[in-house]
């Protein structure tokens, strides 16, 4: 049995409703797992929600609810937002989940045993706000804490403690050894400047019940709580665990956002060396958004609704602006003008256009039968799809649409220079007319298979419009010719109506 191809998000803290960034990392996530797919792989793309810690038992106490009530309110709007956004993920984890919480204690008693945890005394500063505690490093020179940690309280008490700090070097070896480990390389070095400048402390693994009663209890002392970063992060294993005749361990791709780097290339690479598991292909690490050049923020306003945005041009163009205007590591800027500007050049100008005017063409010239072969659009598109597989192996989503973008605007001159409006004028270029017809339908159809993983819909669309049936959703279909002479086509209709802006 091969191996599934198996990625993940972060799971989602369920203190609110999800935003840009959230729609941004599953949209890779399912870009990725579908390219997969078209690759010819078995894929499993997990997603879900973290839904133990103090800030979700603040949340629901705020709302006079008791957790559980409030998280299965919110899982709700999270599951629907999955459906808004039409991912292909095939299970959903939710950490209060029973098949999660018992290979979290069963981790847990299993580590416990081997001598991976021992209990000690802490006195120190503690912010509810991020549940981390902070040390005299974290003090600002004035010696107060950053905002950002909010209210910053003295605790006194005991807890269970991971031994991290042994395996410091064993780590940063490891990713020495592995360069394709943390991506892009940047985050990596990064990691790297980090274990190397830093004594690796070990890792507070619970919360005395007294305090923090919202999460899963230790096997081994029912005073205490799981830690919630120990226990989301188990969730890639679990859900592993949980479908054993699928082989899916290790993972191939973490897709996460950079503020979790830490936790993703730190504390889980010991962590699973310790349950005795091998240590997952790579954490791709994706950047943040920004809008209008400032930090995206409910309480001033300046916020991207990501459903608002879908309802209005539809979700194709909310997929495709966001990996095409950010590659996969630095930070984006979100303006609703380069927003239009995308859609109108690229998808309604470019793509739009193209496959529109090549479709009713070939209705009114040819009364919608595709003529016989021609293959002079032939290397351009061997080109894309050939350079679109190799990035599509390497997760390089932007390049692949820009390389995709290059066959767009190369059937697009095409038609300039061939003028097929004035062939038809002229019965002694009926031949001639064919053979233009033939490329720019056929390069129609490569390109439905190619944008397939970004743009499903409109993929679909265009099949459908070439009268084809099934789903342009296997790569191996964007070899040259397979649109065949004597095919009646379907109904050309514009697939990005121009707005008025």
């Amino acid at each position: 049995m091969s191996k599934r191809f198996y990625i993940t998000t972060a799971i989602d803290y369920v203190n609110g409703q999800p935003h840009l960034g959230h729609a941004y990392e599953k949209i890779i996530a399912d870009v990725i797992a579908r390219a997969r797919r078209s690759l010819g792989q078995e894929v499993f793309f997990l997603t879900g929600l973290d839904e133990h810690g103090q800030k979700v038992q603040q949340a629901a106490q705020a709302e006079k609810k008791n957790p559980q009530e409030y998280c299965d309110a919110l899982a709700a709007d999270w599951q629907a937002f999955a459906k808004k956004l039409e991912l292909t993920n095939d299970d959903f984890v939710r950490t209060t989940q029973p098949r999660h919480k018992a290979f979290v204690q069963a981790t847990l008693a299993k580590l416990h045993a081997a001598g991976h945890f021992y209990k000690a005394s802490y006195t120190g500063f503690y912010s509810t706000k991020e549940e981390t505690f902070l040390t005299e490093k974290d003090r600002l020179a004035d010696g107060k804490f950053d905002a950002s940690y909010g209210e910053v309280v003295e605790l006194k008490e005991d807890n269970y403690y991971f031994r991290l700090g042994a395996q410091q070097q064993w780590l940063i070896d490891t990713i020495e050894a592995n360069p394709d480990f943390i991506a892009p390389s940047y985050r990596r070095n990064e990691v790297l400047g980090f274990l190397k400048n830093n004594k690796l402390e070990d890792l507070c693994i619970s919360r005395p019940v007294a305090r923090l009663n919202w999460g899963i209890p230790l096997p081994f002392d029912p005073d205490f709580v799981t830690y919630v970063w120990f226990d989301a992060l188990v969730n890639y294993a679990s859900i592993a665990a949980a479908h054993p005749e699928l082989g899916l361990w290790p993972a191939d791709i973490h897709v996460i956002g950079k503020d979790i780097v830490k936790f993703h290339a730190v504390y889980w690479p010991i962590m699973l060396k310790a349950m005795g598991l091998p240590l997952p292909k790579q954490i791709l690490v994706h950047g943040w958004w920004q809008k209008d050049g400032a930090k995206i923020s409910k309480s001033t306003g300046n916020v991207v609704d990501p459903i608002a945005v879908i309802n209005e041009w539809g979700l194709d163009a909310f997929r495709f602006y966001v990996l095409r205007e950010l590659d996969i590591g630095p930070d984006g800027n979100w303006t609703d003008a380069g927003f239009r500007s995308r859609y109108q050049a690229e998808l309604a100008n470019g793509l739009g256009n193209l496959v529109n005017r090549s479709l009713s063409m070939l209705k009114r010239y040819r009364n919608g039968i595709v003529p016989a072969k021609s293959n002079e659009l032939a290397a351009d598109a061997a080109k894309a799809a050939d350079e679109t597989r190799v990035l599509f192996k390497q997760s390089q989503l932007q390049a692949a649409l820009q390389s995709i973008w290059g066959l767009v605007n190369r059937a697009n001159k095409f038609v300039d220079e061939t003028a097929p409006f004035k062939l038809a004028k002229d019965p002694a270029q009926a031949q001639r007319l064919d053979e233009v017809l033939y490329n720019l339908a056929e390069a129609c159809r490569v390109l439905a298979v190619l944008l397939w993983p970004f743009l499903p819909g409109t993929a679909t669309k265009i099949y459908a419009q070439l009268g084809l049936t099934g789903s342009p959703d296997k790569l191996d279909a964007a070899t040259w010719g397979g649109l065949q002479p004597g095919q009646t086509i379907g109904e050309p209709a514009p697939l990005f109506p121009r707005k008025d802006v």
